[in-house]
């Protein structure tokens, strides 16, 4: 096996082992594929594509291929063995499934059988091995394509292929098993052409159905490999005898051991311009030679078709090995043409090819004949030139497998855009919640600044209202005390003990209140302020009410340790209004100052038996429970003076987190 048949064997056999023609070409899978992957195997593919034969179809006359008899339920067994020319390692089995032109869809495959199994064996093994076998074949569908089987090289003189499971003709619904050609490779060389065919039964409805056509060498296909330069095929002028005949030099002795012979185009036109026989002889003979005078001459084969069916755009036939140099195609009956009120004999082809183990040996050397061409551009080189009307003619095998790679590519290829344009959109969608959500975070990032910069200003003009508070009940209430003494200072004037004393009190409240006034705005932010908020009140207690009878207790301590400082500090602030507007206005001689802290809520209580209060809370006492966030209120006692209940509820407004 050449290296070339031997890479793309390796790459389709992925594609017939039951598996997908997706998963034969790329893996599958292509969920897991980045967009990245996807777009270079979209690339890898459209690449490869551009270097494939392309599929045309052949519109022409010609045989279809085989057919079984019809059923009218699907599982019946079928089959048709192929003898081969000769016991030999075979690698590879191509099956070309027979066509339908669908309205819907185009040209399919018609009755492709619903399951396959191929063997091979040896004339000393009649049962034979199994080859491949597809269960299901439904995975291989739909396909014009040819289906390409790797075999792994095994030894054989005969392939069978049968199936249990038939499916449906296009027609009329019955059940069928039907080919349009099976070839057995070795190397190159097709092994199955013009062999014996047996079958179980054949349909023998059609003269196109014969068993002969599956393995006849004609293919639905015309060669259109796509690339290479194109050539006009050699057409004869009219009137060149009655046994007209194509010489070609070798230029040395080759073994040949067949012949492929390409009809002269039939141009691309629709309806096409002449019939698919055309300047084909309807009986020639093959001879070989080494010496230009064919003095020795051997024949290699003598062919009548006798109908039609018997031709095609490309016509093959194997025979005995021989030695030889030059080459001999004699038309024992030429085609008679009838053309432009012109009759006579001609003959033409696009290509003929001298097989040499399967391998074309006339490429580049030179024909010649007794006749000349119909017109300048149908010249003798064209015979062997290696191109058609369509580029390079390329070796079957090769030609074959690059119509199933390009049926692999074709089947693989939407479905790996259908996964790129779903991950596009997928894409997209996401980008487009991108935007939103950056649109999003934008403005909360432009709310949170402005919240943050309206907290600020709240934050300043509570800083400005705690230090106009803290000046007004700090100051206010040492300047009150400092009156006070003022007065004691009065009534001691002739006792001088007290006077100094009293004095000394004025002195040491007018340096407290000094230093008040520096620390009012220092008190909201310093650390170690009101760090023990009950040490604190109880201090304040015995200093501001020293000469009335009071009484200060506390539950819950505890809980008031865990209190923000601010809030202490706020508390604490309240406890020294309310106890300095007591010691101003109320004209009481007992106090009483009850704060009980729990879980959910604090309350501070603070009671006198003074005149009461006839306007509601202070202005001073409500600023201060506005800052705590509490809810105040002033009570009459039953046996007079004032009750003040300050109640802050901690977890409803977080003061203990």
């Amino acid at each position: 096996m050449s290296l070339q048949s031997f890479i793309l064997s390796a790459r389709l056999a992925a594609a017939v082992i039951g598996l997908s023609g997706l998963t034969g070409a790329w893996g599958g899978d292509f969920d897991r594929l980045s967009i990245t992957d996807l777009q270079r195997r979209l690339t890898e593919i459209d690449s490869e594509l551009a270097g494939l034969a392309h599929m045309s179809l052949n519109s022409g006359v010609g045989p279809i291929g085989f057919r079984s008899r019809s059923h009218l339920e699907a599982e019946h067994l079928e089959w048709a063995r192929v003898d081969l020319s000769r016991e030999a390692v075979i690698d590879q089995i191509v099956l070309v499934p027979a066509l339908w032109r669908d309205l819907n869809s185009g040209f399919v495959s018609d009755a492709f059988p619903a399951s396959l199994r191929i063997l091979a064996g040896t004339a000393g093994d009649p049962a034979g091995s199994v080859v491949a076998e597809f269960r299901d074949t439904a995975h291989l569908l739909p396909r014009i394509a040819p289906l390409v089987v790797p075999t792994g090289g095994i030894r054989a003189s005969w392939v069978r292929i049968e199936t249990d499971r038939l499916s449906r003709r296009a027609f009329d619904g019955r059940f069928i098993f039907q080919l349009a050609e099976m070839l057995v490779f070795a190397d190159q060389e097709n092994l199955a052409l013009q062999r014996p065919v047996s079958i179980l039964q054949n349909d023998g409805d059609s003269p196109a159905w014969n068993p002969v056509f599956l393995v006849d060498g004609i293919l639905p296909y015309v060669m259109n490999s796509g690339r290479g330069k194109l050539s006009l095929a050699f057409i004869s002028e009219i009137g060149i005898g009655d046994r007209p005949a194509i010489e070609i030099d070798l230029q040395r002795e080759q073994p040949i051991s067949g012949i492929r012979l390409h009809a002269a185009d039939q141009s691309d036109t629709v309806p096409q311009v002449y019939p698919g026989d055309y300047a084909l002889p309807r009986r020639f003979r093959i001879e070989g030679a080494n010496d230009a005078g064919f003095t020795a001459a051997q024949l290699l084969m003598e062919s009548s078709p006798t109908s039609i069916y018997e031709m095609g755009p490309i016509m093959e036939w194997n025979f005995r090995e021989h030695g030889c140099r030059y080459l001999r195609l004699t038309a024992l009956e030429p085609y008679f043409s009838h053309e432009s009120g012109r009759h006579g004999t001609r003959i033409g082809y696009a290509e003929i090819e001298v097989l040499a183990g399967g391998r074309n040996v006339a490429v580049g050397q030179p024909a010649s004949a007794a006749f000349g061409p119909a017109s300048a551009g149908r010249r003798f080189e064209a015979l062997t030139d290696g191109q058609n009307l369509y580029g390079r003619i390329l070796p079957v095998r090769q030609w074959l497998g690059e119509l199933a790679r390009r049926h692999d590519l074709e089947s693989a290829r939407p479905l790996v855009v259908a996964e790129l344009s779903g991950k596009h959109a997928r894409q997209r969608t996401v980008l487009t919640w991108m935007f939103r959500l950056a649109a999003l975070l934008a403005g909360a990032i432009a709310f949170i600044l402005f919240y943050y910069h309206f907290r600020a200003r709240r934050q300043e003009t509570n800083i400005r209202e705690r230090i106009a508070a803290n000046l007004h009940d700090e100051l206010g209430a040492n300047l009150h005390a400092i009156g006070l003494l003022g007065d004691l200072a009065k009534d001691a004037v002739d006792s001088r003990e007290d006077l100094v004393d009293t004095l000394d009190r004025i002195r040491s409240l007018t340096e407290r209140t000094g230093s008040a006034a520096r620390n009012c705005a220092h008190m909201i932010v310093a650390k170690g302020v009101c760090e023990d908020l009950v040490a604190e009140m109880r201090r304040d207690s015995r200093r501001l009410l020293a000469d009335l009878e009071h009484s200060i207790t506390f539950e819950g301590e505890e809980i008031l340790g865990r209190l923000p400082r601010r809030k202490r500090i706020d508390l604490y602030l309240f406890h020294k209004e309310a106890i300095i507007n007591i010691i101003r206005h109320s004209d009481a001689t007992e106090a009483t100052t009850r704060l009980v802290a729990s879980p959910g809520e604090i309350v501070l209580t603070i009671s006198d038996n003074g005149c009461g209060i006839a306007d509601g809370p202070p202005s001073s006492l409500k600023r201060r429970a506005r800052l705590l966030g509490a809810d105040l209120s002033v009570e009459p006692p039953e046996a007079g003076g004032t009750r003040i209940v300050l109640k802050l509820k901690s977890r409803k407004f977080g003061i203990l987190k």
